[in-house]
């Protein structure tokens, strides 16, 4: 009975922290829009190499970009401090118990942040492929990683973020032969969710597929403010 009476007001607030922080990410969006200060959230499981390709991503469009990046974890700032060696600047958000993050926690982050001296901003988020995919934290772009080590049938296994995300990556491609990874079926299983999903191959260790990526990102941002010059 106790059951039965909980779960409609379990479900009531759920539905009510969403509805807050959708909210509040369209205000970070429209913030982000003023300032032109493009946003890449980075989703992925923990291992898939996404603090690796980010360190090098900042290391090199800060030789012409003004960049800065969020990262989250549940615990510890190892991450943070591997991304410090960029050069960019950097800031650890930590969760706790929680497993993405949230508007409210990018809100509280950038306030004493000059948004004007900025270009882009990088949001490395907890390492999960289920929560994330509920939260906007006002991104122009969200990025889910998946990395050749995990198997070629994880994007069929979490097809939510799939369907959240607007580009995908597959990391560590240097490694494609070693762990006999199958690259038709990982491709069938993002078009199962995602047909003609735009998908980046990269390594970091062997420098593949980095500055496509980076080509890609000025790009998107000089399409995403374009409308904003004219």
């Amino acid at each position: 009975m106790s059951q039965a009476i909980e779960q409609p007001r379990i479900v009531k607030i759920r539905e009510n922290v969403l509805k807050k922080n959708d909210i509040l990410a369209r205000e970070l969006r429209k913030r982000f829009q003023e300032k032109q200060v493009y946003v890449v959230n980075i989703v992925s499981s923990p291992g898939s190499g996404k603090t690796t390709l980010l360190t090098e991503v900042l290391a090199r469009l800060s030789q012409k970009f003004n960049v800065a990046a969020l990262v989250g974890d549940l615990a510890t700032e190892n991450d943070a401090h591997r991304l410090e060696q960029s050069g960019a600047k950097v800031k650890q958000i930590t969760t706790g118990t929680v497993c993405h993050l949230e508007a409210q926690m990018i809100e509280d982050s950038i306030k004493n942040w000059d948004l004007n001296q900025l270009d882009f901003l990088f949001i490395e988020n907890v390492g999960n492929l289920v929560c994330p995919s509920s939260y906007d934290l006002g991104e122009n772009l969200r990025v889910v990683l998946f990395s050749t080590t995990e198997g070629e049938d994880k994007p069929e296994k979490y097809p939510t973020i799939v369907n959240s995300a607007d580009i995908a990556i597959l990391t560590k491609i240097d490694l494609l032969e070693a762990v006999d990874f199958n690259k038709e079926s990982f491709y069938q299983s993002i078009y199962q969710s995602r047909p003609n999903m735009k998908v980046f191959e990269v390594s970091a260790k062997k420098d593949m597929g980095i500055d496509q990526w980076i080509d890609f990102l000025i790009e998107e941002k000089m399409k995403a403010f374009k409308k904003m010059e004219v």
